[in-house]
């Protein structure tokens, strides 16, 4: 198994949200390749927030290290600091710039309809919220590992991410995903783990948990079984499910 991760985070002086706009220069097409460390540690502007980005890494030692790395740099190249928040109002004066109305440049999925996720329906305009998004290197099949990955991973969160309910008005439904030539791209998780060394490797852990259960089992006893109870948790930010859910499989809540 080989992971990388493409996180976001808000940029903050102070007490003030200050948008990543004019930062750094890199986008989704042409990432900022930072200077001093090898390549596929990048920076990139993704509408207010800052993006990083990470080579793939063979270890949960060198998954962790490499996040440290890349947000180090983040920090010693825009000046500025982070804020913990996964979703947050801006300052009207740091979403005069157009780049701060793109969203979703391209769509992603659902591992539990296989259909397209529709747009997001904006009811905030100074509203803004940051993914903690995972990429897994796999053969396995793609909607399984999803599938798998949302009770692994997204069903635990709704007990460690505090301000998960916030961005699921936005983002982060269950089943949320991208495929990639390489595996999958996990789109549920917001920020929250980046933050903490242990909630690092609990995303390796519980990663390492769901392809595990892929390989030996497919998606008969989670799709089949209990396919509504984890969409529902995850969707209807359902804490009391969640510990049930957490009990029954014995998930791990770091």
């Amino acid at each position: 198994m080989r992971l990388g991760c493409d996180p976001e985070v808000f940029l903050k002086k102070k007490n003030k949200l200050i948008s990543s706009i004019g930062r750094i220069g890199g986008n989704k097409q042409f990432p900022f390749q930072v200077p001093d460390l090898p390549p596929g540690f990048t920076l990139q502007e993704d509408n207010v927030s800052l993006e990083f980005g990470i080579p793939p890494a063979s270890t949960k030692e060198e998954f962790r290290e490499s996040i440290f790395k890349i947000m180090k740099a983040g920090k010693q190249l825009t000046h500025l600091s982070y804020s913990p928040h996964s979703s947050a109002e801006f300052p009207p004066d740091q979403l005069e710039d157009p780049r701060s109305e793109i969203f979703g440049c391209e769509p992603d999925f659902n591992a539990w309809t296989r259909d397209v996720n529709p747009p997001i329906e904006r009811f905030k305009p100074t509203l803004r919220s940051a993914g903690g998004h995972v990429h897994v290197e796999t053969n396995l099949h793609k909607e399984n590992v999803i599938r798998a990955m949302d009770l692994y991973l997204g069903v635990p969160a709704m007990l460690m991410d505090v301000e998960g309910d916030k961005r699921r008005l936005l983002y982060g439904k269950a089943g949320a995903f991208r495929p990639k030539p390489y595996g999958v791209e996990y789109r549920t998780l917001s920020n929250f783990w980046i933050f903490n060394p242990k909630h690092i490797d609990w995303i390796w852990d519980e990663t390492e948990r769901a392809l595990d259960e892929v390989a030996e089992h497919g998606d008969d006893i989670i799709s089949n079984l209990y396919s509504k109870e984890i969409v529902n948790c995850i969707n209807n930010n359902d804490y009391h499910l969640a510990t049930q859910l957490c009990e029954r499989f014995d998930l791990h809540v770091a």
